[in-house]
This record gives C-alpha cells, structure tokens and sequence, in this order.
C-alpha cells in the first residue's frame, strides 16, 4: 500500500469546482495584483483569527520580513527566537541586519520554552518571534509577561498554526503580529506562494501596508523604502475558496490524531505522550506520541518520537509510507549562522528533537485503512529491534 505523506490532489478534486470557479473569476477580471479577491482574503483572515486588520503579502517568509521592516528593526537589534523551526524564522531576522537570539524548546510542544526568554535578554533586544510548530500554540501568556516587562514587540510565526487556539484566542491574535503562510501544503495553502499578517493595530496595518508595495503611498512616491511582497489575487480567490472548508479539514485532523494515538495503543508498544527527554535515553519508551498543549490543536503535522528515527524512516520508505522531518538541523547549527558562535550542546532539546521526530501523514482525506497501515508498519519495525 502507499500511504503519501500529503495528497493534495484529494483535496482538489473534492472542492475543485469551487476553486476552479474562484480561479476563473480572477482570469475574467484581468485584475491580477491587489484585487478584490486580496481585500476579501484580507479581511476574511482577519476575522477568523480574532483581529481586525489582516495584509496579504507574497509568502509567510516575507509577512516576517515586512514585520521586523515595520518595526524598524536592524543591524545593532536582536531577536528573540527558537532554532527548533523552519529556516525562515531566523533568516528574516538575519536579513534586516540583526541577531538571532536562540532559546530552547519545550519538549512537550516543541515551542520555545518561554522559562528561558528572560535570560536572553539585552539593551539590545527589540522583539520575539514565538512559533507555534506542528499546528499548537506556544505559552503565549508566559511569552507577552516577559514581552511587556521589557516592552518587547511580539511577533507571532503562526504559519503553522492557523485557527489554534488558547483561552479563547486565536493564534496570531496575541502578540502585535501574526503571520501566517499559504504555502500548499498547509492546512489552508494556496495553488503557490502566499502568506498574511493580522494584527489589531491600524497604525502598524497602515505601515505594513505600504511597506509591501515598495514603501509607496500614494503610487510613486516613497517616504520609505520596502519591498515587494504583494499577495497576487489569483492566490487569494484560492484561499478564500478553501478557507470555507477549513474547520471541516481542522477536524478530520483532529479525528486522524485521535485514531492514530488509538492505534498505537492498541500495539502493545511502550508508549508516553510528549515531553519525554529523549526517546534515545535509557529506560525511555520505544514511541512518543504528540502531547496537547493547546485548547485547539490543528495537527499541521502529526509528530512522533523515537529512537533510531533514520532507520525507521528508511523502513516506513520501502514499505511505502510517506513521512518527513522537521527539523534535522536545528538552526543554530545551520553553516549560515556558525557566525553567531553557538556549538553542538548549546540547545539540547531542539537537538535531540531534530535527530528523533518523524512527521507522519496526517492529511484530512486520510482513510481509516491507510491508518491502520501506517501504524502496523512501524509496529513491526519498532518491535523487531525491540
């Protein structure tokens, strides 16, 4: 059997009159950059997370690009972050000309591990960037005590997370940002490139909304200088096409991790829920399981833990099942960044996640056989080096 790790083409063709429909409005309109369908998508991301403005851009990459831009942060600043997340994070960061400050996760959630921001901080820290990985939020009420304390702007890398929630916020709702992206393979993904950042504050939208059209207002004249990172209208009418069956697709998800975790009981094998040490560690049990953290987890991915991941990844390969990892080196091990001086042994728990999670399929149209499947295989794999 084969058991993708994503099948976007199920989606497609389960909604594809509606996206097609979308996409040839958008033809018949002509009206490629900027247009009605962005200020719709604008407006309706905007009010699914709890906020009041929402700005199309071009990528998630380049919503946290335009919001270190808005903030005026640069060469001299430092950010705060996790290296335990996509490169994008802390590339931003490094392209305005600041530091990426590195903090260790919480092996429950791997999200940063607020407990850890406070020593981190300098004169010259200016902000956060929280992640919220895997499709759960990190402790955002731990996160803005330490923000507000040094007055610190927030920055939420949601890209992952979109409709998480906690305590009756949504992700990207809390900090003075959130940012989400549209890549495809993202629980609500676009036909390419796309992203959006929301935020609650007029005078930051009315800053990100100039900086994305190369810093001009009106049309032709620059009191700064941005850069291009407009959201095309053909991107948006896809959103907005499948942004009508998100909550639907949030919970088959959600369905899928709970049959999963059924499953894997039903194994017999060792299992714990998260916030093991390492699965590598004497004594430990064999499997992980994701543990919940968040009111409202979305499942972007479905991650385990385990001991020997490479060998077991290569198994589930022959045997025909898609998985991925994220992330296998963590950042501030990334030859890019060797000149900020960390080593090996600097950020335990991102390491020792980047050399044991295994992300399995977990997509909406994910059947109960395929399931069943995926589970056995690495059963049998995990029980015969047991």
């Amino acid at each position: 059997m084969k058991v993708p790790l994503l099948d976007l083409k199920a989606q497609y063709m389960a909604i594809k009159a509606e996206i097609d429909a979308s996409v040839a409005e958008v033809m018949e309109s002509q009206q490629f950059i900027l247009g009605p369908p962005v200020q719709k998508c604008e407006q309706a991301i905007a009010q699914y997370s709890g906020c009041a403005y929402g700005v199309g851009v071009s990528s998630g990459t380049d919503a946290l690009l335009v919001c270190l831009m808005a903030e005026g942060i640069g060469p001299g600043d430092e950010v705060i972050t996790t290296p335990y997340t996509f490169f994008a994070t802390a590339g931003s960061i490094a392209r305005v000309g600041a530091k990426p400050v590195f903090v260790d996760i919480d092996p429950a959630s791997y999200n940063l591990d607020p407990a850890q921001i406070e020593a981190k901080i300098t004169p010259h820290t200016r902000a956060i960037i929280p992640v919220h990985l895997y499709g759960q939020m990190a402790d955002m009420d731990a996160v803005m005590r330490v923000a507000e304390k040094h007055q610190l702007v927030v920055i939420e890398d949601a890209a992952q997370a979109i409709g998480a929630e906690h305590k009756g916020r949504r992700a990207g709702s809390i900090g003075q940002y959130g940012c989400f992206s549209f890549f495809p393979s993202k629980n609500l993904g676009a036909a390419g490139d796309g992203g959006m950042v929301v935020t609650g504050d007029a005078r930051r939208a009315e800053k990100l909304i100039r900086l994305r059209a190369h810093g001009s207002q009106p049309k032709y004249y620059h009191q700064v200088i941005g850069g291009n990172f407009r959201l095309d209208s053909l991107q948006a009418a896809v959103v907005l096409a499948k942004l009508r069956h998100l909550d639907a697709w949030t919970s088959a998800r959600q369905h899928n991790a709970s049959r999963y975790n059924r499953l894997f009981a039903e194994t017999g094998l060792p299992i714990a829920e998260g916030a093991q040490p390492s699965a590598s560690k004497a004594g430990s049990p064999s499997l992980v399981l994701p543990r919940i953290v968040t009111d409202r987890h979305i499942f972007n991915q479905y991650v385990i833990r385990v001991a020997h991941r490479d060998a077991l990844r290569a198994a589930l390969r022959e045997k025909g099942v898609g998985t991925e990892i994220y992330y296998p080196v963590p950042l501030h091990l990334q030859e890019c960044f060797s000149y900020l001086g960390y080593r090996a042994g600097a950020f335990p728990e991102s390491e020792s996640a980047a050399t044991e999670t295994l992300a399995l399929p977990i997509y909406p149209e994910l059947s109960e056989t395929q399931a069943k499947y995926v589970v056995q295989c690495i059963a049998e794999v995990l029980s015969a080096r047991a």
